[in-house]
């Protein structure tokens, strides 16, 4: 068995889906509109097969709790990148560029090399290899 996409709901679609074609390269596949529901999505694809469902409907709320807090549900995913050299490139970019680094580049306690950003909209992204 494998986990074959996981979707997030986002309140800017095409910000969310141009942020992660920026700078992890995934390929947006053609809208889907369901004119009844008012809903629209993107399938983003990875690399290596994974992907992301981006959905968006009016009236779906954002989280009544700060990104620094957690909470029950999910909590991050996270991308592969392959070395700390590309973990430590695409961090500082993301910051350079205006987008929040919570923690790292760093050596985790359980032998990760990672640094965890948030997207756009406050959703938490590991960046390891």
């Amino acid at each position: 068995m494998k986990i074959e996409h996981m979707a997030i709901w986002v309140g800017d679609l095409n910000r969310m889906k141009h942020f992660y074609e920026k700078y992890f390269e995934a390929k947006a596949g053609k809208r889907y509109h369901n004119q009844k529901k008012e809903f629209s999505s993107y399938f983003l694809s990875f690399y290596y097969g994974c992907r992301l469902e981006l959905m968006h409907r009016p009236g779906i709320s954002p989280p009544q709790h700060g990104f620094m807090e957690q909470y029950q549900g999910l909590a991050h995913f996270a991308i592969s990148l392959a070395s700390k050299e590309k973990v430590n490139r695409l961090t500082s970019r993301i910051a350079d560029e205006g987008y929040q680094v919570l923690d790292g580049p760093r050596l985790t306690g359980d032998g990760y090399y990672e640094s965890v950003i948030l997207d756009p909209e406050n959703n938490r992204i590991e960046l390891t290899i």
